[in-house]
């Protein structure tokens, strides 16, 4: 091989070292570092400079009992596959990676050391995150609110914790269906089960089916026997968020596993019993998601033996105080600090305004707002974001005099499409029960709904029905 050959195949092997999804590390017999691509410096967050000609003991510290994969290889020549390993860099951070590492020989003498290595950093905290997540514990006095709204909710709930029947849990995005989820299954005799819980929207049906109902090895490429959702919630409560993001495909078979009891794996024929209490949670209109094949009827039906109706934050504002104070400790005792009040105009504000977030916009609000926060002992307007100081209505030279009219302006101009066709629909629903002498089945008919879409809305609106 000529001098230019070699100079072409070294470029070459750097170019592919560099481009490839894989961490390599390689060690000579001295076990100092030799090679180190691209990939391996972004797993272990190091630049090469870092590592290159040092030695491994140098850069990576390993907990107590556990040895280097890397140093194993050259010192003993032991060849290792599939080995997950946590150590930290030269800063400190821990890193959580899955090690194919070999001796390197020549003429049966080792020469030094290699390792692929793959990250699963990200997926080691994701899962720590889960599990603490998993231990956390709600029960109906995490629930804050005692309005009476909430506390009709409350009631409902904690009679459910009776039976072991399907709930269906409706409420918008950040109302707390899970919280109530956790406190039924907390307060029922399957308290000493597990809380599994799935969000349905964040995995495409090709994965949902397996983590819900399990595989069978051989099923396809990679499938091991491995127990879904279904097997892990034994003697507890499988929670299912955004139900209604399943395909119909899905809806079906899910159907199926309520009904007869049992789940089959995926690519499995045995039929595997199940004792679980399914608790299932949507953001939308029941009746809609049916309407428009989101929702199968029949599953609708079987889930809803229990319906929770959480009301959005607009509709309790009496809540608002006591939320504020709660979120506002919270963050006292995270970020060391002492604030003590809300500002009188950040106070009309948050009464005011419509909190399409619900009380999850609250805590972030409230997080947000403290994050600014220095020696302050009150939240002012300036701590608010900045979406919603422009939101703030400035009344001109604090006049008291201001009518109606200006206020109603001024509110239309400050508030989104989504707000004002809300205020609209429930202005017009409230103005059809009227005439209607509240009946809720004429009603129905005028405004060309089903009764159970229209008893959906009135809840949603947060009108009070005074005969049905």
């Amino acid at each position: 091989m000529t001098d230019i050959e070699k100079t072409q195949q070294g470029i070459i092997y750097e170019k592919l070292m560099d481009e490839i999804d894989t961490g390599v590390h390689a060690v000579d017999s001295t076990g100092k570092t030799i090679i180190y691509n691209v990939k391996m410096s972004e797993i272990e967050n190091m630049n090469a400079q870092e590592v290159l000609n040092k030695h491994i003991s140098e850069v990576f510290k390993f907990n107590e009992g556990q040895e280097s994969t890397l140093e194993n290889a050259l010192s003993k020549g032991i060849e290792s596959r599939n080995v997950k390993q946590t150590y930290l860099n030269n800063k400190g951070i821990e890193i959580t990676t899955i090690n194919n590492t070999f001796p390197v020989k020549q003429n049966g003498t080792i020469v030094g050391a290699l390792e692929v290595t793959k990250d699963i950093t990200k997926l080691e905290r994701m899962v720590q995150e889960n599990m603490k997540r998993g231990h956390r514990k709600y029960s109906f006095d995490s629930i804050i609110g005692r309005s009476s709204e909430i506390k009709e909710v409350i009631d409902q709930a904690k009679r459910a914790t009776r039976t072991s029947s399907s709930i269906l849990i409706i409420g918008e995005t950040g109302t707390g269906k899970e919280i109530f989820a956790q406190s039924i299954h907390n307060g029922s005799s399957r308290s000493s089960g597990p809380f599994i819980s799935q969000n349905c929207a964040a995995l495409p049906d090709s994965l949902i089916e397996g983590i819900l109902f399990g595989t069978k090895k051989g099923a396809f490429t990679g499938s091991e026997d491995r127990p879904g959702l279904f097997e892990q919630a034994e003697g507890g409560t499988l929670l299912l968020d955004e139900i209604n993001s399943l395909s119909p495909n899905l809806q079906s078979k899910l159907l199926r596993a309520i009904q007869e009891k049992t789940i089959r794996r995926v690519g499995d024929t045995k039929e595997r019993e199940t004792d679980i209490r399914l608790i299932a949670t949507m953001n939308e209109d029941p009746i809609d998601a049916v309407t428009e094949g989101r929702l199968r009827k029949d599953l609708y039906y079987r889930l809803s033996v229990v319906s929770l109706f959480i009301p959005p934050l607009r509709d309790r504002k009496d809540d608002m105080k006591e939320l504020v104070d709660f979120f506002m400790n919270s963050y006292n005792e995270l970020f060391q600090l002492n604030v003590k009040e809300i500002s009188d105009g950040v106070q009309r504000f948050f009464q005011e305004y419509h909190w399409p977030g619900n009380v999850r916009e609250v805590e972030h609000v409230i997080e947000g707002a403290m994050n600014l926060i220095t020696d302050e002992e009150k939240i002012e307007e300036k701590h608010l974001p900045r979406h919603l100081r422009k939101r703030l209505v400035v009344e001109e030279n604090n006049n008291p005099q201001k009518n109606s009219k200006d206020l109603m302006e001024i509110h239309i101009e400050n508030c989104s499409l989504k707000e004002y066709l809300f205020d609209k629909e429930k202005a017009y629903v409230k103005k059809v029960l009227e005439q209607n002498d509240y009946h809720i089945k004429k009603t129905a008919d005028t405004l060309g709904l089903s009764r159970q879409s229209l008893q959906y809305r009135l809840k949603k609106l947060g009108i009070k029905k005074i005969r049905v």
